[in-house]
């Protein structure tokens, strides 16, 4: 017989953040099914105001920390990190959605519901300590993210993004599981710290299959992450989801992907972390290649960014392969760097794109600086700093992760790294030059005032990312005291 289980009042506070997202999720699913046609939606501002609370109850659940339901979940500084991370992402993608569903006659509280429920996925990822749990987190984020990618059901781009987000998705996360139940057999648990214990212990299970499920998990993880090469479906899905959707895919369930990488190989498999260092090296080389080389050929503006996150998933994969402390702590700055400038960077095209995402070239963006000065401002702020420019998040994320990278005397990744960082300059600046030195075209209509969410989307953004340029002990002193994983 088993013990009967039941959840103490600090297991409710740890997981409070998610059951609210999933009561609030419920709630407007709830008000969208009783609403009259002439009613106003509240579902944005309800989602900001879960998002919100969220937000605010991560921090009594980190000032609680340790372990949750028998040790499934953990909540410590990492976790707490990554959770708040994705909910401002969520937040700041819900913000551009309200002027873009109106735009597009779409204005629905499924949509709002799903990036909850999403979210709500990506926070039981990043607090997991169990494998099990990783899997249940993973696919409850993957399948609203999959529904959100073709949420436009009448248009054949959404539709095929969406399709093909969840075909490959499915085969990847199909090696995930086959990994987890590999590791399971070799070790007899799923838990992180006991799969730690035995593949560190006198007698560790074949180091040949315990490579294996590795590699498997591996595989699964790296395309949720984009990396090479399993980045196939990236262009594809950000250039026919909706524009406010690829802003949240491109931060919140990467970051959250990139929070559990981190965690299974720099705990579970970290007695056999040598032997998966040439594979990480190889990978994040290929990675910000691909990405970088790719994105030079690119003539719409959706498709840029995607190779784009492509280049910077290699970029944070080599801090991962740096196996240090301060590599962590460069991965959690780069990561919140990155998701202020990415979606800050998206909220600008969801702006500029009109009805249908007719005007996503980058010829389209031509004579903006003159049309809208203040909204080509700030998307050159987001483009300076996804080159790495001084004062920007963007400079200071490059520089911990290279500079981890030497300390761990990877010299040759960090030289081409730069390299790579170079190259990437070259089709940012395109875009600044088509904004500032070409003449608008005709054929082009002046965009429309920027609406209010989208407007705080990208103030906010913006202010974030000079932030954590001039000041990145703002989120360094914290991700320093986190960046020390112990299962």
């Amino acid at each position: 017989m088993y013990d009967k289980f039941i959840p103490t009042a600090a297991d409710y506070v740890r997981f409070a953040p998610e059951i609210l997202l999933t009561v609030f999720g419920t709630l407007i699913m709830l008000i969208e099914a009783g609403r009259k046609e002439d009613q106003r939606r509240p579902y944005g501002i309800l989602s900001l105001i879960a998002l919100a609370g969220a937000i605010y109850l991560a921090f009594p659940a980190y000032n609680n920390a340790g372990p949750a339901f028998q040790g499934m979940l953990i909540v410590d500084g990492f976790g707490t990190f990554f959770r708040v991370l994705c909910y401002v992402a969520a937040a700041l993608a819900v913000l551009c959605s309200g002027q873009y569903l109106s735009r597009e006659k779409a204005d629905s509280g499924e949509y709002y519901s799903l990036i909850l429920f999403s979210v709500v996925g990506q926070g039981v990822m990043v607090t997991a300590n169990e494998l099990l749990m990783v899997f249940i987190g993973l696919e409850i984020s993957s399948i609203a993210t999959y529904v959100l990618a073709g949420f436009l059901r009448d248009d054949q781009r959404n539709n095929e993004s969406a399709l093909k987000y969840f075909l490959l998705g499915s085969f990847a996360t199909a090696f995930l599981l086959y990994g987890i139940a590999w590791i399971y057999g070799l070790t007899g648990s799923t838990d992180l710290s006991l799969i730690r214990a035995a593949l560190g212990s006198a007698n560790p299970p074949n180091v040949i299959l315990t490579g294996t499920a590795a590699a498997l998990m591996f595989v699964g993880l790296a395309f949720k992450v984009s990396a090479f090469p399993f980045q196939i479906w990236t262009p594809d899905v950000y250039q026919g989801a909706p524009a406010p959707v690829s802003a949240f895919m491109s931060a919140g369930p990467k970051a959250a992907a990139f929070a559990i990488l981190v965690r299974i190989f720099m705990t579970a498999f970290e007695p056999i972390a040598a032997r998966w260092e040439p594979i990480l090296w190889v990978t994040a080389l290929a990675t910000m290649v691909v990405g970088n080389f790719a994105a030079l050929a690119q003539v719409n503006i959706k498709r840029l960014l995607a190779y784009s996150s492509i280049a910077h998933a290699g970029y944070i994969l080599v801090a991962i392969t740096a196996q240090s402390q301060i590599g962590i702590s460069a991965v959690m700055f780069y990561l919140a760097a990155y998701t202020f400038m990415n979606v800050g960077a998206f909220a600008a095209v969801t702006h500029l794109a009109g009805k249908d995402e007719k005007y996503v070239n980058i010829e389209d963006l031509a004579g903006l600086g003159q049309r809208q000065p203040v909204t080509a401002a700030l998307l050159s702020v987001f483009l300076l700093s996804l080159i790495g420019v001084p004062l920007t998040g963007g400079f200071f994320g490059k520089f911990y992760i290279f500079k981890a990278a030497l300390d761990s005397n990877l010299v040759w990744l960090t030289v081409l790294g730069l390299l790579n960082s170079a190259v990437a300059a070259y089709y940012y600046l395109r875009v600044l030059v088509v904004m500032y030195m070409q003449d608008a075209s005709a054929e082009v209509p002046a965009p429309k005032p920027v609406s209010g969410g989208i407007l705080v989307a990208l103030v906010g953004s913006a202010v974030a990312t000079v932030i954590l340029g001039v000041f990145p002990s703002v989120i360094l002193n914290f991700a320093g005291k986190s960046g020390t994983l112990n299962p």
